[in-house]
Parts: C-alpha cells; structure tokens; sequence
C-alpha cells in the first residue's frame, strides 16, 4: 500500500512517519511537504535512508503539482495533517491559514477524487478548537456543533466540513479526527510546552495568557499517531473520531509542572522557575475550555493513550534537554539558511 502523508516535515507529522515507517516496511510513504516555517526535513534524519519512505516538496495550493503528484504517485491512502495551527499567527496574519487549511484541502480532495487510479481513504487530522469552548463541565463529542473562535479554528471547521461534503456529494471515502493539545518531540518553540521547556532552562520569563486558567487537554504526540494509525486500520468510512489524552490542565498547572521536573532534572530549586511566570495580555478570542471525550475510539477501535501526562511531559523535557542543536538551528535559522541552500535550484524531492 501507498500512503500519501502531507505535513509530514512538521510536528506530528514527523512523529507519525518516524513512528510507523520502520514499523511497516510492507507499506511505501511519501511525504510531501510546502517546508514552512514549522516543518524540519532534520525531523526525519532516522529514516531518510528508508527504502519505504520518499520525500516531495510541495505546496498544497499549487494545483497542478498536486495533480501531478497524484497521476504521479498514485497513492492507496491519503493522511492530510498539513495545516497552518498557530493560533496567535492567524489572529495577526489570516491569509495564509486560509490558503493552506482551506483551498489546500481543495486541491487536495479534488486529486483524490479525480484521480485515474481509485485510491481507497481520505484521513484528515483536525482539531478539538473547532468545537468552540467548552463551560466548566462536559466534554466534546463527534457531533458538537462546531462554534470555532479563531481564524485557524475557523479554517480547521471549514476543510472538515469540505472533506464531509467531498464524501457525501461524491461518495469520497473518507475518515476525520479531532484531537485534543498534542507535545512531544520536535514541537515548534513558539506553542506552550516546548517554550516554557526551553524558557525555563534558560531562565527568562516564563509569560502566561491573564491567569493562566485557560484549560486544555492534552495528547502526547505518539499516543496520537497511533490513534491515527487506528483508525486507518479499524476505523468505519464516513465517521469522525475524538482523539484525547484524558490530561485536563489549566495553563498554570502545566508550567508549575514543566517546573517541576526541569528543576529536578537539573539539580535546580523549582519555585526559582515558578517565579519567572509572567502574565500578558490575553488574547482576543481565547477559548476558556477544551476537553475531549474519546469514548467512540476506545469502543470502536479498541485505542486509548498509554502516556499520563506526567510520564509524556517529562518524556518531552527530558528530548528537548537532550537535543540543543536542534533547538538551536530552529532559534537561530540556521535550519532555514540549510534549506535555502538545499533548495537552492527548487528542486521536487529529496529522497
């Protein structure tokens, strides 16, 4: 089998082919990937030399390549995780979540339907923002009615409400899951954890949203690729399924943890690091709970997370303090400056 995965140079994207292309050397996967600012070919180092593993460069909203690409490849299965997701950037900038969460996903449902071949699954992978907040009890379930507060939120909503309608108005065969806040390695320093993480080590301010209240639910990385994987494997075509970590945390308390165990990892004091938490301004719009209820995957498809979010977190710090180069060449664009030079003539593929 084929499996197209797009996105796969960013966060969990990276974690997912680095978790699943060793394991099923019987599948060949192609990752194509725009290499934004997110996305990192230094993520996929461990199995570049696979003989089961390919990558393209490629812009989602580049139809003709995206149509090439399919005619091309011909893949069995599709795994869209490509998307903008910085909440904060699409407030500032909504342009480019738009063009990428939307007409990417476009372009893309429309390769697969008009391809020559018949490939056999669309998976796309979204998120629990596109519920909307939740008050302080209840959970998020498949058929919340969506209610996003952002300009990425409201772009997730729309692609899946484009995937839905490919699928009912073409019979596109397709599956959806929402997760709930994913961490783990090779998380982009500018989302909460691995800023605090890093923050913390180098003991600047550690700067939270009001009073850090807000509520999420976390999900490590891994556990969320195996869902996904799951799914792929057991999950029923034209169903949605919640991805959660079962892991509620306001804010606050996940920086008094990170805190916590870098303190203890580095022989330190932890309220010297809980003393760097700085509250900001808070930004326009920002939801006050998400929390996800998992129960459909777990009946269905037999999955639940293995990691508490004490053993992910520190799994997570314990990466981040062990791999300063690759810190250091996402801080400082060294990484960008290779990839410039990599990319220099625009070439498609790197293999």
């Amino acid at each position: 089998m084929k499996i197209l995965v797009t996105g796969g140079a960013g966060f969990i994207g990276s974690n997912f082919l680095n978790l699943l292309v060793p394991r099923h050397p019987e599948h060949q996967f192609l990752n194509i990937d725009k290499l934004g600012y997110a996305s990192n070919l230094h993520n996929l180092s461990a199995i570049e030399g696979c003989s089961n593993y390919h990558f393209a460069r490629l812009d989602l909203t580049d139809v003709d390549g995206v149509n090439d690409c399919f005619e091309r490849e011909a893949p069995d299965v599709v795994v869209h995780f490509a998307a903008e997701s910085h909440v904060d950037r699409s407030i500032k900038s909504p342009t480019g979540f738009i063009q990428s969460n939307i007409v990417g996903t476009f372009n893309l449902l429309e390769a697969f339907r008009n391809a020559s071949h018949t490939p056999s699954r669309f998976h796309h992978v979204s998120t629990d923002e596109v519920y909307g907040s939740l008050g302080p009890e209840g959970r998020f379930v498949e058929d919340s009615p969506y209610d996003p507060s952002s300009p990425y939120s409201a772009s997730k909503a729309a692609s899946d409400h484009l995937v839905r309608a490919w699928g009912r108005t073409y019979g596109l065969p397709f599956t959806i899951t929402n997760c709930s806040n994913n961490y783990g390695p090779f998380q982009f320093p500018e989302k909460l954890i691995p800023l605090m993480i890093l923050n913390a080590t180098e003991h600047v301010a550690l700067p939270v949203y009001g009073q850090g209240l807000n509520v999420r639910d976390w999900l490590y990385v891994d556990d969320h690729c195996e869902a996904i994987w799951t799914v792929l494997e057991k999950g029923q075509l034209g169903e949605t399924y919640n991805v959660g970590g079962d892991s509620e945390k306001k804010n606050l308390e996940v920086i008094h943890e990170i805190c916590d165990i870098v303190a203890d990892l580095r022989g330190e004091d932890p309220e010297s690091l809980r003393q760097l938490i700085t509250s900001v301004t808070d930004r326009p719009g920002h939801d006050l709970r998400y929390a996800i209820d998992a129960t459909k995957l777990e009946r269905d498809c037999a999955w639940r997370p293995r990691e508490s979010f004490h053993s992910g977190l520190e799994k997570t710090v314990r990466w981040y303090l062990d791999n300063p180069a690759w810190v250091e060449s996402v801080r400082t664009g060294a990484y960008r400056d290779w990839l410039a030079t990599q990319y220099a003539t625009d070439r498609s593929t790197h293999d």
